[in-house]
């Protein structure tokens, strides 16, 4: 079992609300000045789009796939409390959603 990141003390913006987005610091993990953000967007009709990243480091490598999603996984549960859905919905789920209702 992967040991789960504390996002509490990277946080450099977050935003929630329908959808929303947070952004980190990756310093701590020895990529010095370098950020990596989690964002979904909102479909509509009460529906949230899939998680997505993306990272500001120009070599993307298995480490900064592991943050990247349980950064998107954080965010999930953020902007999806079990308590503000009858049917709540699961982050496996929701990466099945399409990333926008535009296509």
């Amino acid at each position: 079992m992967k040991r789960k990141i504390d996002f509490e003390p990277l946080i450099v913006k977050l935003e929630v609300s329908r959808g929303g987005y947070i952004e980190i610091s990756l310093d701590t993990f020895g990529y010095e000045g370098y950020h990596m953000i989690a964002y979904q967007n909102y479909l509509g009709g009460g529906l949230l789009g899939k998680v997505c990243s993306k990272c500001d480091y120009p070599k993307w490598n298995k480490r900064l796939s592991v943050i990247a999603l349980q950064l998107r996984e954080y965010l999930f549960n953020l902007t999806n409390p079990p308590e503000d859905t009858w049917e709540h919905q699961t982050f496996e789920k929701n990466q099945s959603f399409p990333v926008s209702a535009y296509y």
